[in-house]
């Protein structure tokens, strides 16, 4: 009798914003335009709007309109087209992202347009609701969705950004760029 060993492909879920997408560099300009001018580094936690006194509504709002204007979305790093491709060569990449459905359509052509390689678009209303997904890892930079993912015992692959510096637990893999999270999954 021959038994074959069926592989499972890894699965791993890649966020857009904050970790492909520098959104809110777009957001910023847009902001310093119409408001006291914030700089990124000052960005020190998730829900830094209301440090500077902005309407939630409005951020989000705001953020939602950057994205009609997707092609002056800069990247996180560059080369993230060779280091997409190197991630899936590790198993399945899905971008799981939380966002307003309105948006998804300028989110996939900013993906195209930066030769972005993916398996699958997943998009949640909320992203803690990322956590109850059917991932083996998540690569995210939301400290709100890290805390769920630790929560339901997920692998968490933290993209560092200025707002979630003040993550420290053990569980969690912090990165720097996304180079050294597909080191990291290859030695997991």
């Amino acid at each position: 009798m021959n038994l074959e060993k069926q592989v499972t492909k890894m699965k791993i879920a890649l966020d857009v914003d904050g970790v492909l997408a520098d959104v809110i560099i777009s957001w910023l300009n847009f902001n310093n335009s119409i408001r006291p001018r914030i700089a990124k580094h000052e960005i020190t936690n998730w829900e830094f709007w209301k440090d500077f006194q902005i309407d939630p509504f409005d951020f989000y709002t705001e953020l939602s309109a950057c994205w009609k204007n997707w092609m002056s979305i800069p990247t996180t790093e560059k080369n993230l087209s060779s280091i997409t491709k190197s991630l899936c060569s590790l198993g399945q990449v899905d971008i799981v992202t939380a966002r307003e459905h309105s948006t998804n359509s300028f989110v996939k052509s900013w993906l195209d347009h930066h030769s972005i390689s993916y398996d699958n678009y997943v998009s949640v209303i909320d992203g803690p609701m990322k956590a109850d997904l059917d991932y083996d890892i998540f690569i995210d930079d939301s400290p709100l969705n890290t805390e769920k993912f630790l929560k339901n015992n997920k692998k968490v692959i933290l993209y560092s950004q200025p707002w979630n510096q003040h993550v420290s637990e053990n569980q969690i893999h912090r990165v720097s760029n996304l180079h050294e999270a597909v080191k990291k999954i290859e030695i997991s």
